[in-house]
């Protein structure tokens, strides 16, 4: 036989494959990261650590070099190679914002600066850069109307707000754009457009890091904390990471440590916050697979869908609920109904005259038992409607792939979110129902301490109450339906 064309060669090969394709492709030869490398040199920094690469999944990233342990400085850029509004005071765009009343904002000055940079070519200093901002982003406002109407009602509701902030920003500062023209020997129209303002506008919010700065007066008085960083802005999110990010005062670097642990030859990632995939999608352009903070928000019109029409309360119910917070923010995830979510249903199915308890039901008190397993019935309708829902748009949106091929990316992006929504709202259900089995062993439980029975459960087994499974088996439930059942337990169900 050939050397190494058996079976066991095969299988090496093959595992050697998926470990390099899952580590990542080096691409610190290409032309574009080899001048950074240089641009930064000349600014004070160059980085042992890191090197840039194409993951899977990610696209573009940072991956180690060696092993990296626990508390490890990874990164620590010299002020001089970030972008900040001190950048733009000091450039020839300095004198002009000085003098414009009213003043501009921290984020138009930085747009105005990125747009002229980019504008400039090969005499902008900042070249190096801009030469690996990616060219155009994938957030809500860029998408075109057709996939943004594909997208769930409270998402969609946020692209339509966002869409017109940023035309509103557009229109807003032509004044200032003209009053440039003497910087350039083009008409300002065609330099400082819609396009290049919304590329500039989402470089800035899918990239900037937080870095607070002193208070200018040629400034007006909105926060002043953005700064963009660049090489650290390819470090990708992973919700699982915990990283310490910060501007250090006395060595004037922006420092990146690491909080565990990582292998030679893999991505490193940064947390941008504990943000759920709406919201990543939102204001990055992005979702996020497997992502722990992920959820399916349940909206007004949702949460009262299968409530009884005839209620007469039904109206103050709605107004105690939004009084005290609680018509918003309520959510599935990877564990089940929020807690929120429980507790408002709980408060809408008081019986009239259980109405007067509303304030107990908000303190987290259990009314009766009717309401706890009417509550959670309603609960798994409200699952039920979101998964035959996602299920449908997800057929939309795979009949739209093969009839808009254009938009293929867009929608690739947007039937992401949707899948990951109906992995929660599965969960969900699974948990949902899994309640009724204790449910059932709880009554019999009830019944049986009614006739002076003892029920034992030896806990030297690993046995449990909820069916006599092992523990592990049954489905860990998050902690407001583990109140649920305690509180059946107590009131002898």
């Amino acid at each position: 036989m050939k050397k190494g064309g058996g079976r066991t060669s095969r299988i090496r090969r093959r595992k050697l494959f998926r470990c390099s394709v899952s580590r990542g492709v080096n691409e610190s030869y290409k032309p574009e990261f080899i001048e950074l490398k240089k641009w930064l040199k000349d600014r004070k920094f160059e980085d042992t650590n890191l090197i840039p690469a194409c993951f899977p999944g990610t696209g573009r990233g940072l991956m180690s070099k060696t092993s990296l342990r626990e508390g490890q400085m990874i990164i620590s850029l010299p002020e001089s190679c970030l972008i900040t509004t001190d950048t733009v005071i000091r450039s020839y765009l300095g004198t002009y914002i000085a003098k414009w009343q009213p003043p501009p904002s921290p984020l138009l000055a930085l747009c105005t600066f990125l747009v002229s940079e980019k504008h400039a070519g090969d005499q902008s200093l900042w070249k190096p850069y801009l030469e690996i901002l990616p060219q155009a982003y994938t957030c809500p406002v860029c998408l075109e109307p057709e996939v943004v109407n594909l997208f769930p009602k409270p998402l969609k509701a946020k692209a339509e707000e966002q869409r017109a902030r940023v035309q509103e920003f557009f229109s807003s500062s032509r004044d200032f754009f003209s009053s440039l023209q003497p910087l350039f020997s083009e008409a300002v129209e065609s330099i400082f457009s819609y396009r290049a303002l919304l590329w500039a506008w989402c470089t800035v919010n899918t990239r900037a890091v937080y870095v607070k700065h002193r208070q200018r007066q040629c400034f007006s008085t909105e926060p002043n904390t953005y700064a963009l960083a660049p090489y650290l802005d390819l470090l990708n999110h992973s919700p699982e990471v915990q990283v310490k990010g910060a501007f250090n005062e006395e060595t004037r670097c922006y420092e990146i440590r690491t909080a565990s642990n990582c292998r030679k030859h893999e991505e490193v990632f940064i947390c941008y916050g504990p943000h759920d995939n709406q919201r990543l999608l939102l204001e990055y352009g992005f979702v996020s697979i497997h992502n722990p903070h992920a959820c399916v928000y349940v909206s007004e019109d949702i949460l009262v869908k299968y409530l009884p029409t005839t209620d007469k309360q039904m109206n103050k119910k709605i107004s105690i609920l939004k009084d005290h917070d609680f018509i918003e923010n309520l959510t599935f995830g990877w564990d089940g109904p929020s807690w929120r979510l429980l507790t408002a249903l709980k408060l809408l199915c008081l019986e009239a005259e259980e109405f007067t308890c509303w304030k107990k039901v908000l303190l987290g008190e259990v009314i009766s038992d009717t309401n706890e397993k009417t509550s959670l019935v309603i609960a798994q309708k409200i699952c039920q409607y979101f998964i035959e829902e996602t299920n449908a748009m997800l057929r939309k949106i795979s009949h739209m792939k093969d009839e808009e091929v254009t938009l293929l990316n867009q929608l690739t992006l947007v039937e992401t979110l949707w899948t990951e929504e109906l992995k929660i709202l599965q969960a969900s259900a699974e948990i949902l129902n899994s309640l009724q089995t204790p449910f059932r062993v709880l009554v019999r439980v009830g019944l049986a301490q009614q006739q002076g029975q003892a029920l034992l459960f030896p806990a030297a087994t690993g046995k449990d109450a909820l069916g006599g499974r092992s523990a592990g088996q049954h489905h860990s439930l998050p902690s407001s339906l583990l109140c649920l059942q305690g509180h059946l337990w107590k009131s002898g169900l």
